[in-house]
């Protein structure tokens, strides 16, 4: 009987470069990186203002998804937990991401409507752009996750 989960089911090596949810390695480093960095570059206003959860959220995504990377090209992925460990990751990458995401638009708009009184434009626009990063990460890692789940259930 032949046996329901095989070791070689996650590549490994270059092979990382070639296939579908891990061809998402690359897009989720910049788009992490350019919310880590254009979060970093503005200023904090309200007390409440969650900047923190949302530098967390990168630099703790950035980290993992580095290490992951390297994992996968080392070739040390190759156990049958590996499938599952990636799913979940990348699905606490979307959670952690989507909420980050959210807070620093409810943060955005807010910040909008003074920013006509104040002048904070400059700021206004990296707040702007770090959104549109956040949302588009989190798009990224939903896709890697619902493509690795598609091959979590294949294995």
């Amino acid at each position: 009987m032949a046996s329901t989960t095989s070791g070689d089911v996650l590549p490994s090596g270059g092979s990382i470069f070639t296939s579908i949810p891990d061809l998402f390695f690359i897009p989720e480093f910049v788009a992490g990186g350019l919310v880590w960095m254009l979060v970093a570059s503005t200023d904090l206003f309200p007390s409440s203002n969650p900047l923190g959860w949302v530098m967390f959220v990168s630099v703790f995504c950035f980290v993992v998804t580095t290490v992951w990377f390297f994992i996968f090209l080392c070739g040390a992925n190759q156990g049958s937990i590996w499938p599952s460990l990636d799913v979940g990751y990348h699905f606490v990458a979307v959670v952690f991401y989507l909420s980050a995401a959210v807070a620093l638009a409810y943060v955005t708009l807010q910040i909008g409507r003074t920013v006509t009184i104040f002048g904070f434009l400059k700021i206004y626009r990296l707040d702007i752009a770090a959104v549109v990063m956040s949302f588009v990460a989190t798009l990224l890692y939903f896709l890697h996750t619902i493509f690795s789940a598609i091959r979590w259930k294949r294995s």
